[in-house]
C-alpha cells in the first residue's frame, strides 16, 4: 500500500525522523505523505538510473570524475527520483485512502487521518509534477518524451493490486523506467545494456516487493488487496530464487554487453550473495523480518554502483 514504509508499533509514520522532527509543523504532514521520512523508497527508485547512468557513460568511456555532464544528471536524477517518488505516493494514498483507513499501519497516513484533505493533496501531487517536469525537460528530447511516457505506468499502478495478483509486476515496470530514462539521456536512444537492465530490474522488485508485501498480507486479505505474497504463500522462497537469480542475471548481461571485466564481475558475486543471505534468513511470517530483508536491497544498488566505478578507476589506471 505504498513502497517504503517502516514498522513502528501500529502505525508506518516515522516520527522521529529528522527531517520531521525539524521541519514546521504545518508541512510535516506533506512530508510524510511524500514518504520523506522514508528514503527508501527513493533510492530502489534511484538507483537504476544510476546505474545506467554509469553503464552508458563506460561504454562511451566517459565516466571520470571530471564529466560534467555526468555530475549534472547525477543531481537531475536524484531531484527527479524524490519529486517523483513522492508524486507516486501521494497518488497512490489518495486512491487507498479508504483502504488505508481501515488497517492500523497506515491508518494514521495523512489523508485517512485527516491531517490534509483529498483537494489539498491532489493540488500538492500536481505540484510535484510540476517540479518533476522542469527537472524532465533539462534532458534531450528523446528522454523528455521517455520520461512522459512512465506517467501511464506511475497512475495506473494503485489499481492493480485490485485485479491481480501479481502488482509487483506492474511497480517494476514503473520503477525501473530510469533504467531506460538515464539510458536515453546519455545516447537519445535505447539500446540492449539498458533493455536487460530494466528486465533485471523489473525481476529485483518483483523479489523485493514481495519481501515487502509480507508484512501486510493479513490485512490485505481482510480488506481485497491482492499481492505475490498472498499469490505465492509459503512457496514464496522459490519464487525468490526465480526473481533474484533472474535479476543476477542480467544485471551481468548488461554489464558483459558494455565491457565491464572483473571488477564488475566481483560485484555481481557479492549481489548473488547477498540475494542468497536475504532469501535463506528470511521469515516471511515476521513483518520486521520482512521489513528488514527489505530495507538490505540498499546494499544491492551500492554494490551494483561500486562494481561499474571500480571497473571505471581499473580503466582509468
Amino acid at each position: 500500500m505504498g513502497l517504503g514504509n517502516a514498522s513502528q508499533g501500529a502505525s508506518d509514520i516515522v516520527n522521529e525522523n529528522w527531517v520531521l522532527r525539524f521541519s514546521p509543523v504545518a508541512v510535516r504532514p506533506y512530508l510524510k505523505l511524500a514518504r520523506i521520512d522514508r528514503p527508501i523508497g527513493t533510492w530502489l527508485l534511484l538507483f537504476p538510473c544510476f546505474w545506467s547512468l554509469g553503464l552508458a557513460l563506460a561504454q562511451r568511456q566517459e565516466l571520470t570524475v571530471d564529466n560534467g555532464f555526468a555530475w549534472r544528471a547525477v543531481i537531475l536524477f536524484s531531484l527527479g527520483a524524490l519529486v517523483m517518488r513522492g508524486a507516486g505516493c501521494t497518488f497512490n494514498d489518495i486512491v487507498d485512502r479508504d483502504f488505508d483507513a481501515r488497517v492500523a499501519r497506515t491508518a494514521e497516513r495523512p489523508i485517512p487521518s485527516g491531517q490534509i484533505s483529498v483537494a489539498a493533496a491532489i493540488g500538492f501531487l500536481l505540484l510535484q509534477l510540476l517540479v518533476g517536469l522542469l527537472i524532465l525537460v533539462q534532458f534531450n528530447s528523446f528522454a523528455i518524451w521517455l520520461g512522459i511516457a512512465s506517467l501511464a505506468l506511475v497512475f495506473i499502478y494503485p489499481f492493480m493490486k485490485r485485479v491481480t495478483f501479481w502488482p509487483q509486476t506492474w511497480l517494476g515496470l514503473a520503477f525501473n523506467w530510469g533504467a531506460l530514462l538515464a539510458w536515453g539521456a546519455v545516447n537519445g536512444r535505447l539500446d540492449w545494456p539498458a533493455i536487460l537492465l530494466y528486465i533485471a530490474g523489473i525481476a529485483w522488485t518483483l523479489g523485493y516487493d514481495t519481501i515487502y508485501a509480507h508484512q501486510d498480507k493479513e490485512d490485505d486479505a481482510l480488506v481485497g488487496i491482492k499481492s505475490t505474497a498472498l499469490r505465492l504463500g509459503d512457496a514464496t522462497k522459490p519464487w525468490l530464487v526465480f526473481f533474484c537469480g533472474t535479476a543476477t542475471a542480467f544485471f551481468l548481461a548488461a554489464g558483459c554487453l558494455v565491457g565491464l571485466t572483473w571488477p564488475f564481475w566481483a560485484a555481481m558475486l557479492a549481489i548473488a550473495l547477498h540475494f542468497a543471505w536475504q532469501i535463506t534468513t528470511l521469515r516471511i511470517d515476521d513483518p520486521n523480518d520482512c521489513l528488514a530483508k527489505f530495507n538490505s536491497n540498499r546494499f544491492i544498488g551500492w554494490i551494483f554502483l561500486a562494481g561499474i566505478l571500480g571497473q571505471a578507476a581499473l580503466d582509468a589506471g
